[in-house]
C-alpha cells in the first residue's frame, strides 16, 4: 500500500473508526443492484413543481424584518498596501448602517484550507480576511458597506476614498514559471509518477508526437449568483441561508471562526442554482456574518457578477506537454504528461490535469509531473471536472495526432492501448467497459462515414469534420456521510441528510433509492436535505455525493433492520430470525429464505406501541477506493463544420457514450450528461477569462464579455450508456456529474482538424486560430 493510501486509511480511521456493516465495499455487492423498483426508472424531479411555481426558496429570497443589504469594495491593484482610507462620506450617506474595513473588522482566523484528510477544512484561501492594510491580489475585498437598501449600499460604496502604495506584482505566467514549485502530491495522488525510462523510449519510438497545449483562465458562471442571508440571535446563535455546496462542513468551520457551539449555528441551503465547484466557503460569507453581528440586524449579500469573477476562483490556466511514443503496431511505449498551472501557496485546489492520464492507456513507460506557478491572483478552485476536463484536451488531442500520423483510425489506436488493469497502480478495475462505450457510440454516431483525410468532406463554403475523444473521472465516496431514517406506523418514511441539491436531482434519486431500500412506494418516502441540523453529509463535489449519501442510507437501513427485528418480538412471524436473515421488502420485514415469513411495518410498530422508529447511522469506510480502480469513463463524438470564408465553427452533432455503472434515473442522468457536454462546448470554443498581466485585473467580468454557450450554440446532443453496474459501489453507481464535460474539448478540436487540417493546441478554438 502506498503512502497516499496509508494516509487515506488513516483519515478514514480517524473520521469513522472501523464499524461493522452488512454491506462492505469491495466485499458483498449491494443486494439492491439486482432488486430494485424505483431505481433505474424515469422519474421527474420531485422539486420540479416547486421551482416551476416559484416556490423553491433560494438564499437571496429569505424574508426578514429590518433586513439590511451589503455590497463589497474591491482593490484595483494586485500588490501593495492601503495608505489612505476615508470612509466619512460613505458613512454619512443616506441609509448607511456600517462601513466595515480592516480597521473595524473583528479579529478572526482564516478558515483552514480544503483538505482530503480533514473534511471540516473547507477554505479556498487562507489569506487574512480584511485583517490588515496589505493587498495581495486585484479584486481583494477592502471594504463592506451595509445600508437599508441595496441601492443605498451600492451608492455609498462609490463614496469611499482609498489610496494605495503599489508594489510590483507577480502576474505574468511565463515569467513565473522559472520559480515554479513542484508539489509532492495532487489531492490524494502523488504528483511525480515515473515508470521505466519514458524519455529514452520516446526517442527510440517508431512513431511519436511531442507538443505543448495551452488552456486559459476560466470563471464560474452559475445561474444563481453567490448569495447569503444572515440572522444572529444575540451573540451566540447564528442562522445562515447560503448558496453553498458544502452545508455541514461550512457550519463546522463557521462555528470555529465565530466561537460558537455547534448546536448554535445552522446553515440552510435547500436549493442552489448551480455550483460546479465554485460555491464553497469564501471571504464574502465571513464578511457578511461579521457585519450582521456588528449591526444586530439580518443582512443579505448578493455578489454582483463582477464580484464573482474578482473573489471567487475558477479554472487555472495551464501549459501542458504531452508526448507519446508508439511502436510500429501502435502500442504505446512512452506516455509523458506534465507542465505548469497556477496555484498560489495560499490556495488549496491544484489544477490536477495529469490525473486522468494515469488510467486511460497502457504504456511501457510513464513520466508524469506537474509544477505550480506562483502568482498574485485570487486562488483558483475546483471547476467541473477539475484537471480532467482540460487534461483530456491535451492528451486526447495528442492521441488523435499520433493516429493521423500513423494512418490508423483514432478509435482503433485507442483500443489497441486499452488497459486491462490500472496502468500504473496495477489495481484491478472494479468495472470497466470503455471498449463497449466506444463500439456502441461509434455505431450510433455513424463513425464509419468519417473521412480520414482532413478537408475531404465539403458542403459549399463549409468543411465538415468528425472527431472523438475519451476521458475518465475517478469514483469517490467520502467518509463521514450520515443519514437518519424515521419509519412511521402508517408505513411512510422520512429520510434525512444534510446533502446539497444544486439541480442535479439529488432529492429525486435519493428518494428513489430510499423507497427501494425500504421496500416502499415512491409516494410514501420523503427525503429531507439542505440543512446542517440534519445528519452531516460531505460537500457536493468530485461527483461523490450520490455514492456518499447512498452509503449512509445503506448503513441506516441496516440499523433499522436490527431495531425492527428487536421490536417484532416473539409473537411475530419473524420470531427467531436475526438481522442478517431478513430484509426490508414489500412495506415490511421479510425473511430472505422464506417469503411467507413477513410482517408489515405498521404491524410491528403497533404491537410495540410505537408511532415511529428512528435510527441514524454513518456510512461504512470507503475501502473499495483502496482495493479497486474505479472510474467513470466517457467517449465523446463530434461532427461540425468550419466556414472557408470566416473560420466560423458550427457544431452539428454531439454524442456521449458513457460507462458509469448503474444509471439511477435516466431522466436526471441525461440532463447531467448534456449539461456537462454543453459546458464542454464552452471550454472548447468560447470561454476565456481575459487576464491583464500588467495589473492582474480580469478584463471581462460579465456575461456580456465572457461567452458561455447559448441556445443557438448548442447542437443536437445524444446520450447513451452501458448501464453495467459496478459491484463495489452503492447501488452499482459511479459519479456522472463531471464525466460529461471530460473529453468534449478534444473531440471538438479533433473534429476541427478533420475538417480543416489545422491542429489547434490552444483553447478556446476561436476564428483567429483557423484563418
Amino acid at each position: 500500500m502506498s503512502k497516499v493510501q496509508n494516509a487515506i486509511v488513516g483519515s478514514v480511521r480517524t473520521v469513522l473508526g472501523w464499524m461493522p456493516s452488512q454491506w462492505l465495499p469491495g466485499g458483498t455487492p449491494d443486494p439492491l443492484i439486482e432488486r430494485r423498483a424505483a431505481i433505474g426508472r424515469q422519474a421527474s424531479r420531485l422539486d420540479g413543481p416547486l421551482k416551476v411555481a416559484g416556490k423553491a426558496r433560494f438564499a437571496a429570497e429569505v424574508i426578514a424584518d429590518r433586513l439590511s443589504y451589503a455590497t463589497l469594495v474591491h482593490s484595483p491593484i494586485a500588490r501593495g498596501r492601503i495608505t489612505q482610507l476615508d470612509t466619512s462620506a460613505a458613512e454619512s450617506a443616506p441609509g448607511v448602517i456600517l462601513v466595515l474595513t480592516h480597521r473595524t473588522m473583528p479579529r478572526i482566523e482564516s478558515p483552514a484550507l480544503i483538505s482530503m484528510s480533514d473534511f471540516s477544512a473547507v477554505g479556498n484561501s487562507d489569506l487574512p480576511i480584511l485583517q490588515d492594510a496589505e493587498i495581495r491580489y486585484n479584486g481583494q475585498v477592502v471594504a463592506v458597506v451595509v445600508a437599508d437598501t441595496q441601492e443605498q449600499a451600492d451608492h455609498a460604496a462609490s463614496l469611499l476614498t482609498i489610496a494605495y502604495a503599489r508594489e510590483e506584482p507577480a502576474t505574468r505566467f511565463d515569467d513565473a514559471k522559472a520559480k515554479s514549485r513542484t508539489p509532492d502530491s495532487l489531492l490524494i495522488e502523488r504528483n511525480h509518477v515515473s515508470v521505466g525510462k519514458a524519455e529514452r523510449e520516446l526517442a527510440q519510438a517508431a512513431h511519436r508526437v511531442d507538443n505543448l497545449y495551452r488552456t486559459p483562465w476560466q470563471n464560474h458562471n452559475a445561474i444563481e449568483l453567490h448569495a447569503l442571508t444572515v440572522f444572529w440571535e444575540g451573540e451566540d446563535a447564528l442562522t445562515v441561508h447560503d448558496a453553498t455546496q458544502m452545508i455541514a462542513p461550512s457550519a463546522a468551520v463557521l462555528a470555529k471562526i465565530f466561537g460558537l457551539k455547534k448546536d448554535r449555528i445552522r446553515v440552510l441551503s435547500p436549493f442552489v442554482g448551480g455550483g460546479f465547484g465554485g460555491k464553497g466557503l469564501w471571504d464574502h460569507q465571513i464578511l457578511a456574518i461579521a457585519a450582521a453581528r456588528l449591526i444586530g440586524r439580518p443582512l443579505r449579500l448578493v455578489l454582483s457578477r463582477e464580484s464573482v469573477y474578482r473573489i471567487i476562483g475558477g479554472r487555472s490556466p495551464t501549459e501542458q506537454r504531452v508526448a507519446i511514443g508508439a511502436d510500429a503496431e501502435g502500442r504505446f511505449t512512452a506516455l509523458i504528461h506534465g507542465g505548469h498551472s497556477v496555484m498560489p501557496t495560499y490556495g488549496a485546489c491544484p489544477e490536477a490535469y495529469t490525473l486522468g492520464s494515469r488510467s486511460l492507456y497502457r504504456a511501457k513507460s510513464f513520466e508524469i509531473l506537474q509544477h505550480h506557478v506562483e502568482l498574485d491572483v485570487v486562488p483558483n478552485t475546483f471547476m467541473r471536472a477539475p484537471g480532467e476536463a482540460i487534461g483530456s484536451f491535451a492528451m486526447e488531442s495528442a492521441v488523435d495526432e499520433l493516429a493521423h500520423r500513423m494512418g490508423i483510425d483514432p478509435i482503433e489506436l485507442r483500443l489497441r492501448n486499452e488497459p486491462e488493469r490500472h496502468p500504473i497502480s496495477g489495481a484491478p478495475f472494479s468495472q470497466h467497459a470503455r471498449r463497449q462505450a466506444f463500439t456502441d457510440g461509434a455505431e450510433r454516431f455513424g463513425w464509419g462515414r468519417r473521412q480520414s483525410e482532413p478537408g475531404a468532406r465539403c458542403d459549399g463554403e463549409w468543411r465538415i469534420g468528425m472527431g472523438c475523444a475519451t476521458g475518465s473521472f475517478p469514483y469517490a465516496r467520502m467518509p463521514g456521510a450520515a443519514a437518519r431514517i424515521t419509519l412511521r406506523r402508517d408505513g411512510s418514511a422520512v429520510v434525512a441528510c444534510s446533502a446539497q441539491e444544486m439541480g442535479m436531482g439529488t432529492s429525486t434519486v435519493q428518494t428513489q433509492h430510499a423507497a427501494d431500500r425500504l421496500g416502499l412506494p415512491l409516494s410514501d418516502v420523503i427525503f429531507e436535505l439542505g440543512d446542517s441540523a440534519l445528519p452531516a453529509a460531505p460537500m457536493a463535489g468530485g461527483s461523490s455525493q450520490t455514492a456518499s449519501v447512498a452509503g449512509a442510507i445503506i448503513a441506516a437501513a441496516e440499523k433499522l433492520i436490527g431495531e425492527l427485528v428487536r421490536l417484532a418480538g416473539n409473537d411475530s412471524p419473524l420470531a427467531g430470525l436475526r438481522a442478517g436473515e431478513v430484509r426490508l421488502v414489500d412495506g415490511g420485514v421479510g425473511s430472505i429464505e422464506d417469503a411467507k415469513r413477513h410482517e408489515a411495518y405498521s404491524s410491528i410498530l403497533a404491537r410495540a406501541g410505537r408511532e415511529e422508529v428512528t435510527v441514524t447511522a454513518t456510512g461504512s469506510p470507503p475501502l473499495e477506493m483502496l482495493k479497486y480502480a474505479m472510474h467513470s469513463t466517457s467517449v465523446v463524438f463530434c461532427e461540425l463544420r468550419v466556414s472557408d470564408v470566416t473560420g466560423e465553427i458550427r457544431v452539428d452533432r454531439l454524442l456521449g457514450s458513457f460507462d458509469c455503472g448503474t444509471i439511477l434515473n435516466p431522466q436526471t442522468a441525461t440532463s447531467q450528461f448534456k449539461g456537462g457536454m454543453i459546458m464542454g462546448l464552452g471550454l472548447a470554443l468560447t470561454e476565456e477569462t481575459l487576464f491583464d498581466e500588467r495589473s492582474g485585473r480580469i478584463m471581462n467580468p460579465s456575461l456580456a464579455d465572457y461567452h458561455i454557450p447559448v441556445h443557438l450554440d448548442v447542437p443536437e446532443i445524444e446520450v447513451m450508456w452501458t448501464g453495467i453496474p459496478d459491484p463495489r459501489s452503492p447501488l452499482g453507481a459511479r459519479g456522472i456529474g463531471e464525466i460529461g464535460i471530460t473529453g468534449v474539448g478534444a473531440a471538438v478540436a479533433n473534429a476541427v482538424f478533420n475538417a480543416t487540417g489545422k491542429r489547434v493546441r490552444e483553447l478556446p478554438i476561436t476564428l483567429d486560430k483557423l484563418l
